[in-house]
Parts: C-alpha cells; sequence; structure tokens
C-alpha cells in the first residue's frame, strides 16, 4: 500500500497528524508533513505504508476535509478518496 500527499491542498486541519504518527504539522508553513516522503511531484509527497500500519494510514487518508491524501493498494488501484 503507497500513500499520497498534496502538500498544496492541505488546509492544517491536522486530523491527519491526530490518526496516524507519519505525519507532523508544520506550524511555520501551516501545513502537514508526511515524514519520509517523497515528493513526486512538486509539493505531492509518496510513501510505501509500513506493515502493520495500513489502518492508521486509512483513517488518516478518511478525516482529511479536502482529501489531500490519497491511498493505493499495491496494484497501484486507488483506494481513498
Amino acid at each position: 500500500m503507497r500513500i499520497e500527499f498534496d502538500r498544496d491542498t492541505c488546509i492544517a486541519i491536522y486530523q491527519c497528524v491526530d490518526e496516524w504518527d507519519a505525519f507532523e504539522k508544520d506550524m511555520d508553513a501551516g501545513k502537514a508533513t508526511l515524514v519520509d516522503g517523497e515528493e513526486v511531484e512538486e509539493n505531492v509527497f509518496s510513501l510505501e505504508v509500513p506493515e502493520g500500519e495500513e489502518f492508521d494510514a486509512e483513517m488518516a487518508a478518511r478525516v482529511c476535509p479536502v482529501d489531500a491524501i490519497t491511498l493505493y493498494d499495491d496494484d497501484g488501484e486507488q483506494m481513498i478518496p
């Protein structure tokens, strides 16, 4: 499973931070940050979800009010949103 985070879309509600510790608050930028995420496009970060953390990653994606977080299964199919 892979997660993508569009930092430009983020509006700093930080619900993702509450759901999964792979996200942190960046108070200076007023955005969340995907820790260890690799920038795959300008301000779009991707990370392979570690085994055992799939539920937390899914919850982080589901609670984002602006759909800045997208999950993909191992076949590359979009799961959430």
